[in-house]
């Protein structure tokens, strides 16, 4: 039985794991081999320079981007990338030691006093903590060293093309061309993360193209290189989101031996009070120390065995940024670190945990397909909506129904009867001879 042992970064383990699986704004190496491309592939660029010139893209701007380049790869780095997000592979554990470690917490602090001293102005106006600030721009970029190095074109292109989200990249690739056709910009200055993120806080083109902002005046938005037009438009992006200055995000729980798992996910949102009536109390064992009438739902990213935790609108403002429940427990997780700098900084642990991969998610989502009404996305991916279809077949199943999937539910999938559902066939009745 696979598990995940959630203990130090350092580990062997969950060492291979991040080797295997780098950071998002990391390059990845695309093939260099001259290749002459196919007559579809040639045949596709012509169409979509058509669709996007039909969109309002001048011709300068497709000129910059295309001619003479026709960003042919065999195998493209960045659609094997798409194919293994960490946030979608690893536990929680895993996941948030891998980013918020002793060092990068020592550096959120440093950082922390620098930008609080000499961009408070920033703050004041738009009222996001710069903790959380921080937190964000370490998790991205490493506090702006890694804010990656592919050809945005190039990615977007690759990944616009007979890809899982194709439509998606696409929308993205249009407004890389539309930034460039609004600022100037060159081609060659728009580099990013593999899927098209840019700049300190890796904002998407369509995330610049509506919440960038110009904080020092020169006319240009510019999150790659001026600081202050990265910082406001972080903050810009948050506050747009409805961020509440204070409103806490939340907090590790301590889940009662009874507690009913129905309760469990971001849709279900009770009072404080209710929690409280329900048993749930802080990670420590004490009460929860929240206004009884705040609404918050409790979660459980690894299921029952991981960790559990109370969370509010803001930390639901993080997963608008990125809709992953590990990622937004990274950043906020650091963001507690970065404001209590006389919090000793500790790996994050929990019981061990069997970790799915995505043949078995695929599995789990075909199940669904076929047992619910609700019809998923069948990509392996282990994201909300697969969550609440694990719930759907644990009901089923007459199994906990805390949303992660284990070798239980697996085991029960495997033995499924079309006949007898998820129930033991009763065996014939034996005569005596």
């Amino acid at each position: 039985m696979r598990k995940s042992v959630c203990h130090f970064l350092g580990s062997a383990a969950v060492l291979a794991v991040i080797l295997l699986l780098p950071a998002c704004a990391t390059a990845a190496v695309e093939d260099t081999e001259t290749v002459t491309p196919p007559a579809e592939w040639n045949e596709y660029i012509k169409n979509l320079q058509k669709e996007m010139r039909d969109k309002g893209i001048s011709q300068k701007t497709l000129d910059k981007a295309y001619k003479g380049k026709n960003y042919y790869h065999k195998a493209p780095a960045v659609v094997k990338q798409d194919k293994r997000q960490a946030e979608f592979v690893m536990t929680t554990c895993d996941y948030v030691n891998r980013l918020v470690n002793s060092q990068r917490v020592a550096e959120g602090r440093k950082k922390y006093k620098e930008v609080k001293g000499k961009y408070s102005e920033i703050e004041q106006k738009y009222n996001v903590p710069f903790n959380y600030i921080v937190s964000f721009w370490g998790v991205e970029t490493n506090f702006g060293q890694n804010k990656g190095k592919h050809n945005l074109i190039d990615s977007l292109t690759n990944l616009s093309y007979k890809n899982r989200r194709s439509q998606f990249f696409k929308s993205e690739l249009y407004n890389v061309l539309k930034i460039m056709d609004k600022t100037n910009l060159s081609e060659d200055k728009m580099l990013g993360s593999w899927a098209g993120a840019m700049g300190h806080f890796q904002f998407m083109p369509s995330t610049y193209n509506n919440y960038a902002v110009d904080y020092d005046g020169d006319n240009v938005p510019d999150i790659w290189n001026s600081f202050p037009d990265a910082v406001a438009s972080a903050e810009n992006y948050l506050t747009e989101l409805g961020w509440k200055r204070d409103e806490p995000w939340g907090m590790r729980v301590q889940l009662p031996w009874d507690f009913d798992f129905k309760n469990v996910g971001r849709k279900t949102t009770k009072k404080v009070s209710e929690w409280k009536e329900l048993g749930v109390k802080t990670y420590a064992g004490n009460n929860l120390p929240y206004d009884n009438d705040l609404k918050g739902s409790v979660i459980l990213p690894d299921g029952r065995k991981g960790p559990a935790y109370l969370v509010f609108g803001n930390f639901k403002r993080v997963m608008i940024w990125n809709r992953s429940d590990n990622y937004a427990i990274a950043v906020v997780t650091l963001a507690d670190y970065i404001a209590d700098a006389d919090k000793k900084w500790t790996p994050l642990t929990a019981q061990q945990q069997y970790t799915v991969n995505s043949d078995e998610v695929l599995l789990i989502q075909k199940f669904c397909n076929r047992l619910s009404k609700d019809k998923i996305k069948e990509d392996g991916r282990l994201g909300p909506q697969t969550r609440d279809c694990v719930k759907f077949l644990q009901k089923k199943a007459r199994l906990p129904e805390d949303g992660y999937p284990d070798y239980r539910l697996l085991n029960k999938l495997n033995n499924y009867d079309g006949k007898n559902g998820f129930s033991v066939p009763v065996p014939s009745k034996k005569t005596r001879k």
